[in-house]
């Protein structure tokens, strides 16, 4: 559905993406994920045609560059920001935006209706958007972005500063559009929804360090990861610590990654003992997506 090759793109001095190449299959949720400033949003707007590439080309739904508007117009895009008008209710905003793309108000009307019945928006159809909260404001730029029923779906980090009980709603919204056939693809900076991508691509200072299914990319991880409960919650306290390749921390237990277990399980804790810090537990557990990438970024450092 998606086939960027070479993708590079310069501001200044700056550059936001650097030689990109992806595919994205059919009817996949494929992730983009990466930390702020990573080049996801500049990425997205050049295959969403928004910003012209410096070099490099982009082929959507088997349409080639030279013929690619033709493919757009098949294409739902939800910007990192919402872009609505906060001054009209939810429905003057569907009809505003269904008109843009010369659909009929009959037409706009029945595919509203259908569309803010998944979304929960259907009792709201009267209120302000900017009367609406965080997560009903994604609500209604997503039902905008469906209005005209598009085989392709681009979201640029849909649920940034959205509260987690509404990401995990406009997932389940993903979901369901996915499951009827909807090729999506999204941004975002959390590793718990790169979880939930079929393909993820991994993306820092403008490079792609990695793609494949969230499970092979953890199998590939090269490390195995600890969880430590101790009487301490210093973030710091493992710091100097040569056999750890990386350590994070979770409130009150700490991911270490190791290389070598039977070496590097008596050192930590050899390490704690001498800090006078108790060891409550320690058991392995499977890498998650945040471990993942917290490697892949220190490579890209390295």
């Amino acid at each position: 559905m998606i086939k960027a090759a070479g993708l590079t793109k310069t501001f200044g001095k700056t550059v936001a993406v650097d030689g990109v190449s992806l595919q994205v299959g059919k009817g996949v949720i494929f992730g983009l994920v990466g930390p702020d400033g990573a080049g996801k949003t500049t990425l997205i707007r050049m295959i969403c045609g928004l910003i012209t590439p410096d070099r490099g080309e982009v082929s959507l739904m088997g349409y080639p560059a030279a013929e690619i508007e033709k493919a757009r117009k098949s294409m739902g895009y939800m910007p990192q920001r919402f872009s609505l008008y906060g001054d009209l209710t939810v429905m003057e905003n569907i009809n505003f935006f269904g008109s843009l793309y010369k659909l009929d108000r009959d037409t706009i009307n029945r595919r509203a209706g259908e569309i803010l019945a998944v979304t929960g928006l259907l009792n709201f159809k009267k209120r302000f958007a900017d009367n609406l909260s965080g997560g009903m404001k994604q609500k209604l730029a997503l039902t905008c972005s469906l209005v005209t029923r598009p085989g392709m779906l681009v979201l640029d980090e849909p649920t940034y500063g959205v509260d987690p009980e509404s990401r995990k709603e406009f997932w389940k919204i993903l979901y369901r559009l996915n499951k009827e056939g909807m090729t999506i693809l999204v941004s975002t900076p959390y590793m718990d929804e790169a979880e939930l991508c079929k393909q993820v691509a991994f993306i820092n200072k403008g490079k792609i360090t990695a793609i494949g299914s969230p499970s092979s990319l953890k199998k590939d991880f090269g490390f195995k990861i600890f969880e430590i409960r101790a009487g301490t919650r210093d973030p710091e306290i493992f710091n100097g610590l040569p056999v750890l390749k990386d350590v994070s921390f979770y409130g009150d237990k700490f991911h270490v990654a190791v290389k070598d277990p039977a070496a590097a399980l008596p050192a930590i804790g050899e390490w704690l003992a001498g800090k006078n810090v108790e060891m409550m537990s320690c058991k392995e557990v499977e890498p998650s997506m945040e471990d993942v990438f917290v490697s892949l970024a220190e490579k890209e450092v390295l």
